[in-house]
């Protein structure tokens, strides 16, 4: 197993969106479609240990928690302090994940545009909350599976979505795609570059950019920057 994989699965979570460009010189990435002048949160992927650590959700502001479990127990709910939404689902290549991505990926995108910041975990880290977490880059970002997932496997090299996920977001990707219009040339992206921003691996702290605060995207589109 390689150290990048073995670090990543000891590492409780890490930021897959950060909220703002690191310096003000970085480019503007262009919107579709007019700006919603909202404050967006950022989004953290990692396991059930970073839910077990106060001190960790505190410094990070975790605000909601999605957590991907079919545990009967979880350490944090509401009455701790957080909101929670929970999908009760195993890791095996037969259960079936499309019924959750809708709310799922409602859900998420209501707690960053208000502001909030959202842990999504599993057990590990590795198959269930990565598929959320890809399901929605897919849905609120317009990105294709491939491209969401190279962004959150730089971001936490150890995700690894069973194969019955994988389906089912490759499915979810070309429902997305099928409704949404075809993007202009200027914002069809042509690789991932973009995931190589910031300090690179996307452990907590770092400073890599995907979206500037208040930068929506219409479903189905994707952008290169400038």
């Amino acid at each position: 197993m390689a150290p990048e994989v073995m670090e990543a699965m000891c590492t409780p979570m890490h930021q897959i969106l950060p909220t703002h460009y690191p310096h003000p010189s970085s480019p503007a990435i262009p919107s579709v479609y007019p700006m919603l002048n909202t404050t967006s949160g950022s989004l953290f992927l990692g396991s059930i240990s970073a839910t077990m650590d106060r001190e960790l959700l505190a410094s990070n502001h975790i605000t909601h928690v999605v957590q991907v479990l079919d545990a009967p127990w979880l350490p944090i709910s509401d009455k701790d302090g957080f909101r929670c939404l929970k999908i009760d689902i195993l890791d095996k290549p037969t259960a079936d994940l499309k019924p959750h991505l809708e709310g799922a990926c409602q859900y998420i995108s209501s707690a960053l545009s208000g502001g909030g910041n959202v842990l999504v975990h599993c057990q590990q880290g590795i198959s269930r909350s990565p598929a959320i977490v890809i399901a929605y880059l897919i849905h609120n970002l317009g990105m294709s599976y491939d491209q969401a997932h190279a962004l959150v496997k730089r971001r936490r090299p150890c995700i690894n979505p069973n194969p019955g996920f994988v389906a089912a977001l490759r499915a979810w990707e070309g429902r997305w795609r099928s409704t949404a219009p075809p993007p202009p040339p200027q914002f069809r992206r042509a690789n991932t570059s973009y995931i190589a921003m910031g300090n690179g691996n996307g452990a907590i702290g770092g400073d890599a950019i995907l979206v500037p605060s208040g930068q929506h995207f219409a479903r189905g589109m994707s952008y290169t920057g400038s």
